[in-house]
C-alpha cells in the first residue's frame, strides 16, 4: 500500500479521535444534565378537624309540682291523728290524737321527700365534640445529586427522574415544563 494513504488514514483517526475527545471533554467540563444519587421525602403533620357526636342518657330529678312536700305532711298528719286517736283513751286521747298527727305530719313529710329524689327521669343528649385526624402530607423533596464528580443537595417541590437539567452548571430546581 501506498505510504501516502496510510498517512492519510492515520491522520484522520487522529482527527476523528481528537473529535471525540474533545466532544466528551465539552460534555465533562459542560454537562447538561446531573445524576439523581437520592430522593428523602419531606414532609409535614396535617391536622384537619371533624365533628365527632354521640347520643348518651342523662338521668335527673324530675320537676316537682309540690316543692314543699304539703301533701306528705298533710296526709301523714291525717294518718297520724287516726292511729294516735285509736291508741289513747279517755284524757289521753286529745294527746295521743295530737301526738300521732305531729309524728305522722314528720313522717308524711319525709315520706314525700324521699319519693321526689328518687323521682328520676331520664333523657337522650347529643353531645358532639371536634376530634383532629391526622395525615402526613409530602411538601417537598431532599434530592442528592451528582454533578462532575462531587456530590450535593438541593430541595425540590417534585419528585425528580433519573437526572437533573443543568444550565450554566448549576442545577436547575424549577419543575420541567411538560407539553401536552
Amino acid at each position: 500500500m501506498n505510504q501516502s494513504i496510510i498517512k492519510g488514514v492515520m491522520v484522520g483517526i487522529a482527527t476523528v479521535a481528537l473529535a471525540v475527545a474533545g466532544v466528551a471533554g465539552y460534555k465533562t467540563m459542560h454537562p447538561t444534565s446531573a445524576d439523581v444519587v437520592a430522593v428523602k421525602e419531606i414532609t409535614r403533620t396535617v391536622e384537619t378537624p371533624r365533628r365527632e357526636c354521640r347520643d348518651v342518657q342523662v338521668q335527673r330529678r324530675a320537676p316537682t309540682s309540690d316543692p314543699n312536700r304539703i301533701a306528705g305532711t298533710v296526709i301523714g298528719g291525717l294518718a297520724g291523728g287516726l292511729l294516735g286517736n285509736q291508741i289513747g283513751r279517755g284524757a289521753g286521747n286529745a294527746v295521743a290524737t295530737i301526738a300521732g298527727a305531729a309524728g305522722g305530719a314528720y313522717v308524711g313529710n319525709q315520706v314525700q321527700g324521699g319519693m321526689q329524689r328518687n323521682d328520676i327521669v331520664t333523657a337522650t343528649k347529643r353531645i358532639c365534640k371536634t376530634v383532629y385526624d391526622k395525615t402526613m402530607q409530602v411538601v417537598g423533596y431532599d434530592v442528592t445529586y451528582r454533578l462532575k464528580g462531587k456530590e450535593d443537595v438541593v430541595r425540590l417541590a417534585y419528585r425528580p427522574g433519573a437526572t437533573l437539567p443543568v444550565e450554566n452548571g448549576q442545577v436547575v430546581a424549577a419543575p420541567p415544563v411538560t407539553t401536552q
